[in-house]
């Protein structure tokens, strides 16, 4: 291979990769990213073949919002060097080799967070349509399937069923359970699980949800024996973007007016405001099964998402959450355990995401799950000391969960 092609053999002077977490946590540590982007374009317009800049700037541009042009440019760093590596801090005990597809933050597992100053090496191997593949793998203990479900991936999920399943080394997160992620898939695989309430869910086309929006049609056309309040929402989207409650006609009217895509998911709402008349979103990772809270958002508004429910703002808020992160095995965890081993027996999953709430009744109403929610430990300490322990508590167990997997025992 020559120098561009392999990012450990003659090309030892470049910087080393930044990766998706450091960059990440300066973004969200609201640092000094023009500064950054300035300095990795001054790397890549000096040495054109400077792969690692070309990616590292790719994803600063995308923290930045310059969407199309960062993903054109990891587009072209791929294509030029596909492996990646990141090194363990000191010596490596194991190492991870992870596939990974073209996309923004959301196409992957952001698993760099779940091993960053560890003893765990990571080569990121890019596939996908048009990216070459290495003249040889780099050596590894464990295979991390790392894609996320999309529409965009799922042709290649499906390819990659077959060539995984005889992997010579141990695998997590398969691609075929992997595949169970999409919304609608997930409510299926989910579908009569004891404990657990999956709203009903339906993908269509825009011209069904026009019908609706024109009184020519109901909900319960597309979603038999299910009324007004729905939730409509683009496919593939994520974090709240395009998501809407729909109480009536002229709601579903006013929200396609505004809304460019062509495919949607049409769901039932759930109410799950608490007593106190307040709504809580618990982001649940199961690894192996066992289920770690990653936060906990509370807020008044039923879309919840945790930067904007006012835990930064209010401390109660925050005492909440460090009473649930310290008591969730017998608390929020404990009332659920049954149903989260269900889960992880129906999806099949070794590391699982999952967003989901209580209802009233005591059930435990899943929202979404998949393999790409970011677990991070980026929080100021000073707003949330008691973050750091529980954070930590879930990236050694994915630790230990590839050290199982490795020895065999997993």
């Amino acid at each position: 291979m020559n120098d561009i092609a392999s990012p450990t053999a003659g090309n030892t002077e470049r910087p080393a990769l930044i990766g998706k977490a450091r960059l990440i946590t300066l973004a969200f540590q609201q640092g000094d990213l023009e500064g950054m982007r300035r300095q990795l374009l001054a790397r890549a317009e000096q040495d054109p073949g400077d792969a690692n800049a070309a990616l590292d700037l790719s994803m600063t541009l995308l923290l930045m919002g310059q969407r199309d042009t960062a993903l054109a440019l990891q587009r072209h760093a791929v294509q030029a060097q596909p492996l990646y590596h990141l090194p363990a801090t000191g010596p490596a005990t194991l190492r991870l080799l992870a596939l990974v597809s073209c996309g923004d933050f959301l196409a992957n597992t952001p698993l760099e967070f779940l091993i960053a100053d560890s003893d765990i090496s990571l080569d990121i191997l890019y596939v996908g349509e048009g990216v070459p593949a290495p003249a040889m793998l780099p050596e590894h203990d464990v295979l991390m399937v790392a894609i996320g479900e999309s529409a965009v991936n799922r042709p290649l999920l499906q390819a990659l069923a077959a060539p995984v399943g005889q992997w010579h080394k141990p695998v997590v997160n398969r691609p075929e359970h992997v595949l169970n992620t999409s919304r609608d898939g997930l409510s299926a695989v989910l579908r009569g699980a004891a404990g657990v309430v999956v709203p009903d869910i339906a993908r269509v086309e825009r011209a069904a949800i026009a019908a609706i929006a024109q009184g020519d049609a109901t909900p319960a056309d597309i979603l038999p024996g299910v009324d007004y309040p729905v939730l409509v929402r683009p496919v593939d989207s994520h974090a709240g973007n395009g998501l809407a409650r729909i109480d009536r006609a002229a709601d579903m009217a006013q929200y396609l007016a505004g809304s460019e895509a062509n495919d949607f998911y049409l769901s039932r709402f759930v109410e799950y405001r608490s007593a106190d008349g307040r709504y809580r979103k618990y982001r649940v990772v199961l690894i192996e099964g066992q289920p770690y809270l990653g936060h906990l958002g509370i807020s008044p508004r039923w879309m919840v998402h945790y930067l904007n429910a006012d835990m930064a703002e209010n401390a109660a808020n925050r005492a909440e959450e460090a009473e649930q992160m310290r008591d969730f095995a017998a608390g929020f965890g404990g009332r659920h355990a049954a149903a989260f081993a269900d889960i992880h027996r129906r999806v099949g999953l070794d590391y699982f995401v999952m967003d989901c709430a209580e209802t009233p009744d005591g059930q435990l109403l899943v929202f979404e799950g998949d393999t790409c929610g970011i677990v991070h430990a980026m929080d100021p300490e000073d707003l949330y000391p008691y973050k750091p322990a529980y954070m930590r508590r879930i990236f050694a167990a994915f630790q230990d969960l590839l050290r199982r997997k490795a020895s065999g025992r997993g």
